[in-house]
């Protein structure tokens, strides 16, 4: 349930239109809302709930400590990249110890940092890491906790760029080679410095069916078998994880249809269980709010030129990914029924959506059918709760935009609106 729908002709995030934000904090902005943050967590936590998984929101989707403190409020634990994903969830409350650690090039004084910091679990990604894990955890006095990323070598059938699973790419050890390596650790003098009893999985994002999950699931309870076999101990399985989000209408699966096919799979392994949702909970959760600045014919294409672009959201530019766009106050008449990219009604105009970036990639939107706009119109970015801030720059020295929170009528600032101080101060600051 997503909580941005349009009343009258106006779009509204849970009990505020959308104009009156744009107009109290300016443009370009990130509106959240807190509602549907909530209502996604939920319908997971509910649907896995006989598992009684410990799901670790992926911090990288969306990292706002506001956003985060919500979250840890819902039950989250977190899953981390780096250690300055770490320092964002202890910034926002959160416990380490609900926190797993993934990454392929941890440094050293990251994992000093998250083993002083007591996280849960380290999720490595290969022998030469797991082995320089053992030596840190010796020197520092501690035995933490490992998975081993294991690739299962499935075709989640995505986007190439956000396929994570198959054996050729650069995450985790492939299936054949991972039992060799729980074999020859626990046989080894640093298995007396990590304990290594779980196994991670990653397969990839925005997956839109069950089978690619069935089949990596059940490939790694295949390999928990032979270890336990073997009497090495494992304890827990961590499945990653990738669910998609509404980018258009009916595109993703509910929850409990993932859960249906999962849980039976699990339920008597005696493990304990983890999973990494972001996108899922996030995606649906915010917008961009952009003004039209301009409106440009140009040969047989017409442009709509916007005081946002690829530095604010730069999916559409490196993924070729779909976002839906609509203004925010079209009037009844082009109020959508749904988010679909084949809606079209009597009198809309094909035109490109892009932004003010010097790029010829930076563009939301080609070839979409938009009602007529002008400028100074606001037009809303849809599904843009994942990976829109977190992976916005400061190309061409535009400051960062402001975040905002809606909770029912409440509207908090979560994050100021950078300036052009700010743009400069780690260079004067030195």
């Amino acid at each position: 349930m997503d909580l941005f729908e349009y009343r009258q002709g106006r779009l509204y995030c849970e009990q505020v239109p959308v104009a009156d934000i744009a107009r109290r904090y300016g443009t370009p902005l990130f509106i959240y809302s807190a509602g549907t943050l909530r209502n996604h967590f939920r319908r997971l936590a509910e649907a896995f709930a006989p598992l009684k998984p410990l799901i670790c929101y992926s911090v990288k989707v969306c990292s706002n400590v506001h956003i985060l403190e919500l979250l840890r409020e819902e039950g989250s634990g977190f899953d981390l990249v780096s250690g300055g994903e770490l320092y964002r969830v202890i910034e926002a409350g959160g416990d380490p110890g609900t926190c797993c650690y993934a990454g392929v090039a941890k440094t050293d004084a990251e994992i000093r940092f998250a083993l002083e910091k007591g996280i849960r679990m380290f999720n490595v990604e290969s022998e030469a890491e797991l082995q320089n894990l053992a030596r840190l955890a010796a020197d520092m006095g501690r035995r933490p906790r490992a998975a081993l990323r294991v690739n299962p070598d499935v075709d989640p059938k995505t986007h190439r760029y956000i396929a994570t699973g198959r054996k050729e790419t650069k995450f985790g050890v492939d299936l054949a080679r991972a039992e060799r390596v729980f074999r020859e650790f626990a046989a080894s003098p640093a298995a007396a410095h990590v304990a290594l009893t779980a196994i991670h999985i990653h397969i990839g994002s925005q997956i839109t069916t069950v089978e690619p999950y069935v089949e990596a699931v059940n490939k790694v309870l295949g390999l928990v078998r032979s270890l336990r076999a073997a009497g090495l101990e494992i304890t827990a399985v961590d499945f990653g994880g990738g669910f998609a989000a509404d980018y258009e209408a009916g595109q993703a699966l509910d929850a409990g249809v993932f859960a249906e096919a999962l849980v039976p799979l699990l339920r008597n392994e005696n493990l304990e269980i983890i999973m990494e949702p972001g996108r899922f909970i996030a995606g649906n959760s915010g917008i961009l709010v952009t003004e039209v600045q301009y409106i440009k014919a140009g040969g047989d294409r017409t442009f709509v030129l916007c005081d946002s672009g690829m530095h604010h959201l730069i999916r559409p530019a490196l993924y070729g990914s779909y976002h839906h766009i609509w203004p925010v106050d079209p009037g009844a008449k082009f109020s959508p029924r749904q988010r679909t990219r084949d809606e079209v009604f009597k009198g809309m105009e094909l035109v490109d959506v892009v932004g003010p970036i010097c790029e010829s990639t930076d563009f939301f939107a080609k070839d979409r059918h938009l009602p007529p706009v002008k400028r100074g119109d606001l037009l809303a970015v849809f599904s843009a709760g994942a990976y829109g801030m977190t992976m916005a720059s400061e190309y061409n020295s535009f400051p960062r935009p402001p975040e905002i929170l809606v909770e029912g009528a409440e509207v908090r600032l979560i994050r100021r609106r950078g300036t052009y101080a700010d743009l400069v101060a780690p260079e004067k600051d030195v």
